[in-house]
């Protein structure tokens, strides 16, 4: 699907035309996990709650039989673990040498509640689908983790966007599953003002519109969708790389049209909803103490989503026991919010970190 195309081009939620295909190359698995009797923060239950995975690389174990060389890799809104296969970030991590060589690293690529393979709104409970958030998917995730795949424990947690306001959460929540922690593009807060104000407008336009019919269409809203794609758009925008790439009228309002005509078929309005909804339970600033492992939290200058002038990454980073926040400046090479799926624009602090965090064990 076009649109999902888009979404997954930056961790989700942002950005158009900078993903390019996947890549082929990668041996990977795919799987399915069932989480029997999954109990939601709301209050509601599903008797079976469907988490697809993709892995690459192999698992090693140590002498008590526990992995030792899991990598989780968390996506972004309206993303799947697929989006960590093209080659922008693929190629720079995977291969022989690289940050992430898949003969050490075993390598783990869950679709969210809600989002690609797994259980969502869109498989047919539409509306009725339960109401997940932010807390849900870290506890999918863990018991995907445990239970499905037998890691109790991971070299490195690594989220993108909405991936990685998941990892603050499960940095505060299982404080010792993790060597290392890091965060690509979000702040550790609240989601308030602006990065607020849009989220809500894209809520407000589907549910306002006459043809959602409170979830139960027939066909989807095409208004609402069209208000999200251009929200999405420019939440998603990177001034100087589409300054430099659409420089004239003509060419900017091709590239609109363009995006447009590509981006609304394949959406699910009732997906696209929730996916939006579900970080309303986000705020980890008050236990940021609790996190204990070192965190690489890395943003980029140029995010409409997390705006560096509002200084609160600096502030909160103190917070952290034995974390470094970094901005990247902004240039034509970076993508906005999309400069977390860029990895040449980070790849070697993530060496660095890598480095420093390996366990005495390893040496």
């Amino acid at each position: 699907m076009a649109f999902r195309s888009f979404l997954l081009a930056i961790a989700g939620l942002l950005s158009a035309g900078i993903a390019g295909a996947e890549s082929p190359a990668w041996p990977t698995h795919e799987g399915e996990f069932v989480a029997t009797d999954f109990h939601f923060a709301s209050g509601e239950t599903l008797p079976s709650l469907r988490l697809h995975y993709t892995t690459l690389g192999s698992p090693r174990r140590d002498a008590g039989g526990h992995v030792t060389n899991a990598v989780l890799v968390l996506h972004g809104t309206g993303g799947d673990g697929h989006q960590f296969l093209r080659p922008q970030f693929a190629e720079e991590l995977y291969g022989p040498g690289q940050p992430l060589d898949l003969a050490r690293y075993y390598v783990i690529l869950p679709d969210g509640i809600g989002h690609g393979k797994s259980s969502k709104p869109s498989d047919g409970a539409h509306a009725r689908f339960p109401a997940y958030g932010y807390v849900d998917m870290v506890e999918a995730q863990h018991r995907l983790l445990v239970d499905g795949l037998g890691v109790d424990h991971l070299r490195l947690l690594m989220g993108t966007s909405m991936g990685c306001m998941h990892g603050f959460l499960w940095g505060e929540r299982y404080p010792s599953f993790m060597d290392a922690l890091m965060p690509l593009a979000c702040l550790p807060v609240q989601i308030a003002g602006r990065n607020r104000m849009w989220r809500r407008m894209i809520i407000d336009a589907i549910r306002e519109d006459p043809a959602w019919k409170g979830g139960d269409y027939e066909r989807q809203p095409a208004g609402a969708l069209r208000t999200a794609a251009s929200l999405l758009m420019i939440a998603g925008s990177a001034p100087l790389w589409w300054q430099s790439e659409w420089p004239t009228r003509d060419a900017a309002d091709k590239r609109v049209s363009d995006y447009m005509a590509g981006s609304i078929p394949g959406l699910d309005a009732n997906d696209l909803l929730y996916q939006v909804s579900a970080s309303r339970d986000y705020d980890p600033s008050t236990q940021l103490g609790a996190i204990t492992a070192p965190v690489l939290w890395i943003n980029s200058a140029d995010d409409f989503i997390n705006p560096p002038e509002l200084g609160i990454a600096e502030v909160q980073a103190k917070r952290l026991a034995h974390g470094r926040f970094l901005l990247i400046p902004a240039s034509v090479a970076t993508r906005g919010h999309g400069s977390h799926t860029w990895a040449a624009l980070w790849k070697g602090e993530l060496v660095s970190f890598l480095k420093a965090t390996e366990p005495a064990a390893a040496h």
